[in-house]
């Protein structure tokens, strides 16, 4: 078997092999941009809440480490969060409710409110439903350093 290897050869064109090289200018690098305005703010501080609460559902149906949750619970929410889930696997331990069992379960968040009650803080709600019933979810979110951390978290 004999390899033979086709040589690359310049493109040929009138005006020699290089005429077919075009330089073409970079285009400028783009300024940063605006401050975030108000409903771009509102729209991030939904997403946070829609997904912060999702999170936390999972984490009391115990299909999530409360860890993940970390970065955007402050330390006094996060241990609530830890304390609650951990009274339920500990009842759903003792007893052998299957109702129990179902607690929390394929929680779906279906709508998320916010206001603005000051200059980077936010309350939002959200109405989280599972296999058992619907739930309200209130939470509290403050800008700190240009990040989102949630101040208050109430499980209905």
């Amino acid at each position: 078997m004999n390899a033979a290897v086709t040589p690359i050869r310049p493109a040929l064109t009138k005006g020699g092999p290089t005429a077919a090289i075009r330089r073409v200018p970079l285009p400028a690098p783009a300024a940063p941009g605006p401050p975030l305005r108000a409903a771009d703010e509102n729209s991030e501080v939904l997403a946070i809440t829609r997904s912060t609460v999702q999170a936390a559902m999972e984490v009391l149906a115990g299909i999530r480490p409360v860890h993940q949750l970390a970065r955007r619970l402050d330390p006094r929410c996060l241990a609530a969060l830890q304390h609650r889930a951990a009274l339920i696997r500990r009842e759903q331990s003792r007893t052998a409710s299957p109702l129990l069992a179902r607690l929390h379960r394929n929680s779906i968040v279906r709508s998320v409110r916010a206001c603005e009650v000051a200059p980077g803080i936010y309350e939002a709600s959200a109405v989280v439903v599972d296999d058992i019933r619907a739930r309200a979810v209130a939470v509290r979110l403050e800008r700190s350093k240009q990040v989102w951390r949630v101040t208050e978290f109430m499980v209905g």
